[in-house]
């Protein structure tokens, strides 16, 4: 052979082994059962316009604010001035990578089109929805699109009474008036007429679209034909419940105590949920309520609904948003979150009152504590049905979004959270065929709520910008929800055996063990008075057990990198953020806040210790009674049990700051002290987290020092806030993170921020970019028109993607539903795979004897491996005698 040939040979190897390894490294594994929920509270999209705009579009360069009192450090003698700050370096992405990103704030989603299509903004953060404008995006030539399943529509009731404090009724304290609200409204024309086809009937705590709907369909679909709409039903049960709380109906009026029984109505304005509160606010009267509509965007209503003591009285209903910011696999979780105190330290949850059996129920699946898989949805069953006896929250639709953006710009976005939710989205972030220094990001809302790491804003818009500042010990695929390794380099993961549990990634193990022992030296709790750990041989003197244990090996250069002040990242960081998860609920405790207590007593019932293995590179071994269904969804919560995106100079500042009572994580906190609720990024606890760094500079100060000694010197802890300073000079923000992607500067007034590409990011530009197109199902339903009963029938069920067969492999289930003429579900079964692209329905003879003469409704339900949200289509067929 020629040496050409010999160098063509090579390199035809070499291309094939590349292409093998591409082919390996593709996330199209298979997703096993459940997840738990990543719920953000969504301030969800803006008010639409079919005419162009009339007035010119915002800028897309922020107008720089007044700068406040520059910072000074106080010198004691000997000491040398703090340089001053050094800029960051200019980072030079490779071809298509941003530098640097302005997000603005434009809640018209008409302006917004106009302003995509022009080239004055290149991607918007929240989903479309108004039928016309999505038209609009999808057949521009200069534009295109994500599409999204994981927003969702609700009322939120407020449940406290009989009555508020200032006298008034409060019908919604009443379980069985909240209950007949969803007799009350049509899902149906609020889907299609309000949202024109952009969004599906939502009747359960559990979306539509995600795995454990499928599973739970023949529930699901009894319970949605059991609440159907019933406006006469409606109405007896709010008239009986009504008269029962000592209310008079008077010429179709209520009265109590001789005045109207007026309710205040929060109805959001950005979007179409305005349309939806008119149409319940229209119900409600014609039951004979007077209703106070008043019209809020994100953030004239958060303060009132979120913030305030609901027992004052300040408002009745309001239309919620809310996302899934992952593909949620194991949605047992959400009955906790929406319904029990235990989800949220906010003064709402913590008004909540569920009844025993629904309170133990979403307990007992907030914590997995469950055996089998069909206890598992036995539990399931019933909470649903609680759930709708209870309904502080009337689900209304889930969503489906179009996320529209620049034809070239590029990004993985989550199936579930669309753009603005993805977690991969600041490290896939591109623009093809030019470099772009600088793209601008609009969103509906910004700055909607403080900005602290420990109790701070989680609407979704902050959530976007705060995740490019942030990195994580683990990353979800956008499209199954299962966890990939981010700064883990492995784990190893034991469950007792009997529990449901599996595998899909390589990167971890899964181990069946009869008996898991805790260590007697692992940490179980935490002393707030000695500052130390309680180890499990003090808290356990006759040692305890656990359901599962989790070895999880982090990356060896974990601690090279860097925060973005310059500081280095050290186990220091990361122990202090385990602490502060038991003190601040402890009563000993200078930040102890009340409204962390419930969800810290949930995670007490499961957690059972934590062990350092070794420092560097770090092993922490996780001992707890919870788990998911998934092993990768173990080993990513463990893995976050010692891990944070905040380093320890700018814990320290807040910790100070809510000990001497001047400010508080918490809005709960916040509005109990009535002080100014910690803000890393813009206000007045500026000038007072700056007070109390200059403090801890000249202190060397080290929080929880009998513990902490041990992973920081006083030394090092000085340089951090020295460090600190001038990244507050320079920024004039405490907020201080490690992702690729650093919080340059904020402009509250404007409602623009900016972000920077950090130079000192470790990881390649490509890491993240195998995510691509989605591989959503696409089903036909073809059969007979007409069934003799008591005979058998088949129907062929088409699976496909782009039109090519969808392979049996890559398919979890089909499963079957069959509704009679009644509309009651008569059969439930699943189909079988005939080969790739086809499946079968047989219904046997015994089968549709059961069925009555008359027209009958056949749902399909098609569950992938590839992608977890499942694909549905349906069929009529007759039976006749």
């Amino acid at each position: 052979m020629t040496e050409k040939g010999r160098i063509w040979l090579t390199i035809g190897i070499l291309v094939v082994i590349g292409i093998a390894f591409l082919l390996i490294s593709q996330p199209w594994q298979q997703p096993q059962p459940p997840q738990p929920p990543q719920v953000t509270q969504q301030p969800t999209p803006p008010p639409t316009e079919t005419q162009p705009p009339t007035t010119p579009p915002p800028t897309t360069e922020p107008t720089p604010p007044t700068p406040p009192t520059e910072p000074t450090e106080t010198l004691t003698p000997g000491e040398q001035p703090t340089p001053p700050p050094q800029e960051h370096p200019q980072v030079q992405p490779p071809p298509g990578l941003v530098n640097e990103i302005v997000f603005v704030q434009e809640p018209d989603q008409a302006k917004v089109i106009d302003m995509l299509a022009a080239g004055q903004m290149d991607l918007y953060a929240s989903g479309i929805r108004d039928p016309e404008l999505a038209r609009k995006v999808k057949t521009s030539p200069v534009l295109g699109y994500e599409t999204s399943y994981g927003g969702s529509v609700e009322l939120t009731l407020n449940p406290v009474g009989p009555t508020f404090k200032n006298g008034q009724l409060n019908p919604f304290s009443v379980p069985a008036i909240r209950e007949a609200l969803n007799w009350l409204v049509d899902r149906n024309y609020i889907a299609q007429e309000l949202y024109g086809g952009l969004a599906v009937p939502r009747y359960l705590p559990i979306n539509t679209i995600f795995p454990d709907y499928a599973r739970l369909a023949h529930v699901a679909k009894a319970l949605e034909a059991y609440y159907a709409p019933n406006p006469e039903k409606a109405r007896a049960v709010i008239t009986e419940e009504m008269q029962k709380l000592g209310a008079e109906l008077r010429n179709n009026k209520w009265y109590y105590n001789n005045e109207p029984v007026k309710l205040i109505f929060l109805i959001r304005v950005e979007d179409k949920r305005r349309e939806v509160g008119d149409y319940i606010a229209t119900l409600l009267e014609n039951l004979g309520f007077e209703v106070d509509r008043q019209y809020k965007t994100a953030q004239e209503a958060s303060p009132i609904w979120i913030s305030s003591d609901p027992a004052d009285g300040k408002w009745h209903l309001y239309t919620a948003g809310w996302v899934s910011t992952v593909v949620s696999r194991d949605l047992a979780g959400n009955f906790d979150f929406y319904y029990t105190p235990r989800g949220r330290p906010d003064t709402l949850w913590q008004a909540y009152k569920p009844d025993p059996e629904f309170d133990a129920a979403a307990d007992r699946l907030g914590r997995r504590e469950y055996k089998t898989f069909e206890e598992r949805q036995e539990l399931m069953e019933k909470a649903l049905r609680l759930a709708m006896k209870d309904s502080v929250r009337v689900w209304l639709l889930d969503n489906i979004d179009i996320w529209a953006r620049r034809a070239d710009v590029r990004l993985a976005s989550d199936l579930a959270a669309g753009m603005s939710g993805s977690f991969l989205w600041p490290l896939t972030l591109r623009v093809e065929g030019r470099q772009a220094e600088r793209l601008t990001w609009g969103a509906p809302s910004l700055m909607t709520e403080a900005w602290n790491p420990v109790a701070g804003t989680n609407w979704i818009f902050d959530a976007m910008v705060i995740r490019a500042t942030t990195d994580y010990a683990t990353l979800p695929d956008p499209f199954t929800g299962l966890y990939w390794p981010q700064r883990v380099k492995s784990a190893a993961v034991y469950v007792q055996e009997g529990i449901p549990v599996v595998k899909t990634h390589d990167w971890l193990t899964l181990e069946f063990l009869p008996e898991i022992t805790v260590p007697a030296d692992a940490w179980a709790d935490w002393d707030p008075v000695q500052h130390r750990f309680i180890t499990v041989g003090e808290k356990y003197p006759e040692g305890v057990t656990a359901k599962t244990k989790t070895v999880v090996y982090y990356s060896e250069n974990l601690f090279q990198m860097k925060w973005h002040d310059g500081s280095q990242v050290s186990l220091a960081d990361f122990v202090l953020s385990f602490i502060l998860s038991f003190e601040r609920a402890k009563p000993d405790s200078p930040i102890y806040d009340e409204a962390a207590v419930s969800s810290f007593e949930s995670f007490m019932r499961h957690f059972k210790g934590l062990k350092i293995v070794q420092k560097d590179p770090l092993v922490v071994e996780v001992y707890s009674d919870l788990f998911y269904p998934d092993a990768e969804w173990i080993a990513s919560s463990r893995a976050d049990y010692l891990f944070t995106s905040t380093p320890l100079q700018a814990f320290v500042i807040g910790i100070l700051a809510e000990q001497n009572k001047e400010l508080a994580f918490s809005a709960a906190k916040s509005d109990k002290l009535k002080v100014e609720r910690t803000n890393y990024i813009a206000g007045p606890a500026l000038a007072i987290l700056e007070k109390y760094r200059a403090q801890a500079f000249e202190q060397g100060f080290i929080p929880y020092e009998n513990t902490l000694k041990e992973f920081i010197t006083p030394e090092e802890a000085k340089e951090r806030y020295r460090l600190l300073g001038e990244w507050y000079n320079k920024h004039k923000h405490f907020w201080v993170g490690n992702g690729p992607f650093y919080l340059d500067s904020v402009y509250p007034v404007e409602k623009n921020i900016v972000i920077k590409r950090f130079a000192d990011f470790p990881d390649p530009p490509d890491k993240w970019l195998r995510f691509s197109e989605p591989r959503i199902a696409e089903v036909e339903v073809s059969g007979p028109m007409q069934v003799q009963l008591g005979s058998s029938a088949e129907f062929d069920v088409t699976v496909t993607f782009k039109g090519e067969p969808y392979a049996v492999k890559d398919i979890d289930f089909v499963k079957f539903l069959v509704f009679d003429a009644t509309g009651q579900l008569a059969l439930v079964g699943e189909a079988q795979a005939v080969h790739d692209g086809l499946w079968r329905v047989a219904l046997t003879p015994e089968q549709t004897a059961k069925l009555a003469a008359g027209g009958n409704r056949l749902e399909v339900i098609v569950v992938s491996k590839l992608v977890s949200i499942p694909a549905t289509e349906e069929t009529t067929f007759v039976t006749v005698q």
